[in-house]
C-alpha cells in the first residue's frame, strides 16, 4: 500500500481510504426495505484494515445514521487504534449548540471510540456558510479538540471553486474533503482547489474519484482510447492514477461494497508506480481523450445555464439531467437514482413538473424540456435506502 503525507499533522494515511457510504446492503423482495449486511460489512472494513488501509470515513448520516455504528463495531478489538477514523456532521443536524455535542457523543459511542482522528463540517456550501460563521460552529469544534474529544478539524465541500476558496482561506483547516474525478475537472471545485490545499498544507482527501462507480466500467468509445496504452488497464486503474498523480493528494475515498472490489483496489495502490507525478504526457492524453469520449454520450444537450429556472412548481431542472445524463454516460443508473433520491426528498424531482412550457420559452438550446423530464424521471425514480 502507498502511503502519504496527512497535511501538516505530521503522520501518513493509505492513498486508499474506505469510504463507509455504500457498505454492502440488503434488499428486502418488494424493495421497501434496506439495510446494511453487516456481516458482509464488518467482513470487508476488518480486511482492509487488515491489508494496509488506516483511513476509514464515514458520517452522521450514512445508512440511515447505521454506518458508524457498523464501523464502531468491525473496528473494536485492537484494530481502531491502527487506523485512523473520520466522520462528519451535517449543519442540518446542528438545530442547537447543545445539538452539536449531543451528536459528537452519540458518534463517539457508536464508533466505540473515545476520539476521532478527524472531525468534519459536512457539506459546507455557499448556502449555509454564513451562518456556521454567525454560530461559531468552528469554535464548537475547537472545544472539542481542546477536550481531547476530536484530534483535528475538517470540512467536506460541494459546489463550485469560489466558494471553496472562500471557506478555506476563513480557517486554519486541518483537512478538507472534495468531489473530484477526471470527468469533473472543470466542474465541482475543479484542479485549483488541489493546488490551493496543497499551498495552505491542508490535508486533502478525494471522494467520489471513480464517480460513484460510473468509471468503473468504461463504455466502448472509452475502452478504444484507453487501449490505445500499451499497458493494459483497467477503468478503475486509470481513473485513480489521473488523482495519485497529484501531490497534494492525501487519501482517495472509494466506496466498495464487495470484498472482490477492495482487492482490487489494494492491488492498483500497491503498485510501486503509484506516486505522484507518475503520469506520463501520453498517459495524460489518453485521461483527456477519455474524458472527451464519455462526454459524446451525453444525452440531453442541457449545459446548465439555469436560464430555465425558477420552475413555478420548484423543479430542479438542469440537476435532473445531469443525473439523466450522468446515468447513460456510465452505462448504469444507480449512482444517479441514489442522487436522485435527494432531489426527490426535496420535492425538486421531475413528477413535480406541469407542463407549463414556461422553461421551454427560455432554454438557449431550444431543448424539448418537458418530454424529457418524463423520460429522465422514469429512468430515475425508485430508488430506496
Amino acid at each position: 500500500m502507498q502511503y502519504r503525507p496527512y497535511g501538516k499533522l505530521g503522520y501518513n494515511v493509505s492513498a486508499l481510504g474506505l469510504g463507509c457510504m455504500r457498505l454492502p446492503r440488503v434488499v428486502s423482495d418488494d424493495g421497501a426495505e434496506v439495510r446494511v449486511d453487516k456481516e458482509k460489512a464488518i467482513e470487508l472494513i476488518q480486511y482492509a484494515a487488515d491489508h494496509g488501509i488506516n483511513y476509514f470515513d464515514t458520517a452522521y448520516g450514512y445508512h440511515r445514521q447505521t454506518s458508524e455504528s457498523v464501523l464502531g463495531e468491525a473496528l473494536d478489538g485492537g484494530r481502531r487504534e491502527k487506523v485512523k477514523v473520520v466522520t462528519k456532521q451535517p449543519f442540518g443536524v446542528m438545530t442547537t449548540q447543545a445539538d452539536i455535542r449531543k451528536n459528537l457523543e452519540n458518534t463517539l459511542k457508536k464508533l466505540r471510540t473515545g476520539y476521532l482522528d478527524v472531525y468534519l463540517i459536512h457539506n459546507i456550501n455557499i448556502g449555509p456558510w454564513d451562518e456556521i460563521k454567525e454560530r461559531k460552529i468552528i469554535e464548537e469544534y475547537e472545544k472539542f479538540k481542546a477536550e481531547g474529544l476530536i484530534r483535528a478539524i475538517g470540512f467536506s465541500y460541494h459546489g463550485q471553486f469560489p466558494g471553496f476558496k472562500e471557506v478555506l482561506s476563513y480557517y486554519d483547516w486541518d483537512m478538507c474533503q472534495v468531489m473530484y474525478n477526471f470527468i469533473d475537472t472543470d466542474k465541482e471545485v475543479t484542479t485549483e482547489a488541489i493546488k490551493a490545499a496543497g499551498e495552505k498544507g491542508c490535508a486533502l482527501v478525494i471522494m467520489e474519484p471513480l464517480r460513484g462507480g460510473g468509471l468503473a466500467t468504461p463504455p466502448e468509445p472509452v475502452k478504444a482510447v484507453y487501449n490505445e496504452f500499451p499497458v493494459k488497464r483497467s477503468g478503475v486503474e486509470w481513473a485513480f492514477r489521473h488523482l495519485i498523480n497529484f501531490p497534494q493528494i492525501s487519501a482517495n475515498l472509494s466506496g466498495m461494497s464487495t470484498l472482490e472490489q477492495l482487492k482490487e483496489n489494494i492491488g492498483i495502490f500497491s503498485k510501486s508506480d503509484m506516486v505522484a507525478n507518475c503520469l506520463s504526457e501520453q498517459e495524460k492524453d489518453i485521461i483527456a481523450r477519455a474524458k472527451t469520449a464519455y462526454e459524446s454520450l451525453i444525452t440531453v444537450r442541457c449545459t446548465g445555464c439555469e436560464y430555465c429556472l425558477p420552475c413555478p412548481k420548484g423543479v430542479n431542472i438542469p440537476q435532473v439531467f445531469i443525473k439523466y445524463n450522468d446515468g447513460g454516460m456510465f452505462g448504469n443508473f444507480d449512482q444517479s437514482r441514489r442522487a436522485y433520491m435527494f432531489q426527490v426528498n426535496a420535492n425538486a424531482d421531475a413528477s413535480h413538473c406541469a407542463a407549463c412550457g414556461s422553461c421551454e420559452k427560455k432554454c438557449p438550446q431550444h431543448l424539448e424540456i418537458i418530454k424529457e423530464l418524463k423520460t429522465a424521471h422514469e429512468a430515475l425514480k425508485g430508488w430506496v435506502e
